[in-house]
């Protein structure tokens, strides 16, 4: 297609409105027209990465393959385009600042009063146009974090600025914005969207597109105003109308015209349409399942959702290729206990313990897994999820009542889970993580080889503390498996109970590598599982 054509995503009025999903659905109509689309994140905060960052504050850490903590919505654009991010993929404030101040450091600047503009600046259009360097992307998709004005993306809108006039015809900017609906007057109101595209004036950005995120159809009188004191093309005003689930909002990108409108601004003949067959089974079987099925998530973190997103969409994935609708039960792991775990736990297909960090709830999932285990309801662990497993059994079975993992006792007798010496030499909470894809050898005969059908895959991880081999072969002895092993460091990464309906925990987090149109072999055998054991209930 010749050079690589920037779209930028900015929004206004309020935040949370969803540029992450529009930008994830903009890419996807692009990439089902055959081009090769990428999507990138710029966060306004200070922080380095996400990873220290609270889920209650910001849902959750999402991780790549080459081992980055990044914000939840490089997980959107994952799943809707089934593409690999990578650290270059997420930027924050932080990490452009730590960039500039080495540089200077080291001299760089040859002495220059090192300024925003144009140190800050260069440095964030660095970040923007790098990315595509060797991949030779037809589009590259970039998401402006927070809302127009605020202080925080001051340097980003200016950055967007200079590259509009840098780029030129190959750089593009769609606004998102709200449009609110007043009940007493019964009418939408235009005014927040006017100022909102007012603010992005007065910063030297004039939108190409403006999607509207709206609660109620926009008529064409509407959009026709909108068009004229926005200063767009009245074809380049956008509906967005709430929709049941965030994967029918490409479908409706589509009836509007997003991708025609795009490729229009760019000088790019607009040929047939996104071919959306298989997206559009996907949603079909998704509105169309009746039958439940019925999962519990146990963790910390559940009155936040965001915090455990990917295991939600992957269970959703799941769930909708089995033809069923996802009952999800999200049950705070410290509200858990022995009295009480029958009671919250009954009715469930299947049960999901949660990762997490930390020793508030422990108690909680352990006693959801005894539940699993002794009642053959089909269990799936994740990250802490399967260390709490693994405690579990090892407190039932082998009777170490005392065992424990470092991170929740630093003077356990059994310490079951542990920090690795090399581990411990290191400062930095950061340092000690094991994060991003590794390897994992699956073993012979074993649950998961048959789930994966191959003996050898790459999953991401994101945690510190490691099963202690000293206890393997008692644990192996009395019956629990270790059927995943990573091939240069001995670590265990999967465990399963061959006796059990389906019980696997995973060191490493599976949610990672699931997307719309690739759902993930473990959750789609766990569900598979638990819709079996509905059906047997039943019977």
């Amino acid at each position: 297609m010749g050079k690589t054509k920037y779209i930028f995503v900015t929004g206004g009025v309020t935040s949370s409105l969803g540029k992450g999903i529009i930008a994830a659905s903009l890419g996807k109509l692009l990439q089902s027209r055959g081009y090769k689309v990428t999507n990138q994140k710029l966060d306004p905060y200070i922080n380095i990465n996400s990873g220290m960052l609270n889920p209650y504050e910001h849902g959750e850490s999402y991780v790549t393959d080459d081992g980055h903590e990044a914000d939840l919505d490089l997980g959107h654009y994952e799943r809707f385009l089934g593409i690999k991010t990578s650290k270059n993929s997420n930027v924050t404030t932080g990490r452009v600042y730590q960039s500039v101040i080495q540089k200077e450091r080291r001299g760089d600047y040859l002495g220059k009063t090192v300024q925003v503009v144009p140190h800050i600046t260069n440095e964030i259009k660095k970040t923007i146009t790098q990315l595509s360097v060797g991949e030779e992307y037809d589009f590259v998709i970039t998401e402006i974090g927070g809302t127009v004005g605020d202080i925080e993306g001051l340097p980003y809108i200016e950055s967007v600025r200079q590259l509009r006039h840098e780029l030129k015809e190959d750089c593009l900017c769609v606004h998102l914005t709200y449009l609110p609906y007043v009940a007493a007057a019964k009418e939408l109101k235009t005014k927040p969207t006017q100022h909102s595209v007012k603010e992005l004036l007065q910063l030297g950005v004039q939108p190409d597109v403006l999607v509207l995120r709206t609660e109620h159809p926009l008529n064409r009188g509407i959009k026709d105003k909108v068009a004229l004191f926005c200063n767009v093309s009245a074809d380049a005003v956008v509906e967005c109308i709430d929709v049941p689930t965030i994967y029918e909002v490409p479908l409706k990108m589509q009836e509007e015209g997003l991708d025609n409108v795009v490729l229009r601004k760019f000088g790019i003949n607009v040929d047939g349409n996104a071919e959306l067959g298989k997206w559009k089974t996907f949603v079909g079987k998704m509105k169309s399942a009746t039958e439940k099925v019925r999962i519990a998530l146990v963790g910390k973190y559940v009155e936040l959702p965001d915090a455990y997103l990917s295991i939600h969409e992957s269970l959703i994935h799941a769930a909708t290729y089995h033809d069923r609708k996802l009952d999800l039960t999200f049950i705070q792991s410290e509200n858990l206990n022995e009295s009480n775990v029958v009671k919250m736990l009954k009715d469930m297909d299947g049960i999901l313990v949660a990762p997490g960090f930390g020793q508030r709830g422990i108690e909680g999932k352990i006693q959801a897994v005894k539940y699993a285990r002794l009642n053959n309801v089909p269990f799936f662990g994740i990250g802490l999820g399967m260390q709490c497993a693994v405690l579990e059994y090892v407190k039932d079975v082998l009777g170490y009542v005392d065992a424990d993992s470092t991170e929740m006792n630093a003077r356990a007798e059994y310490n079951i889970f542990d920090l690795m010496q090399e581990q411990k030499e290191r400062l930095m909470l950061d340092d000690t993580m094991r994060i991003g894809a590794f390897d994992c050898e699956l073993k012979d005969g074993s649950k998961v080889k048959d789930i994966y059908k191959c003996g050898k895959v790459s999953e991401r991880h994101r945690h510190r503390f490691e099963f202690n081999n000293k206890y393997k072969e008692e644990l192996e002895n009395a019956g629990m498996v270790c059927s995943g092993i990573n091939p240069q460091s001995g670590f265990v990464e999967v465990v399963e109970l061959p006796n059990h309906k389906w019980f696997i925990g995973t060191q490493f987090h599976p949610e990672y590598n699931s997307s719309v149109l690739n759902p993930h072999p473990l959750f789609m055998d766990f569900v598979r599982a638990a819709v079996d054991n509905s059906s047997a209930k039943a019977e």
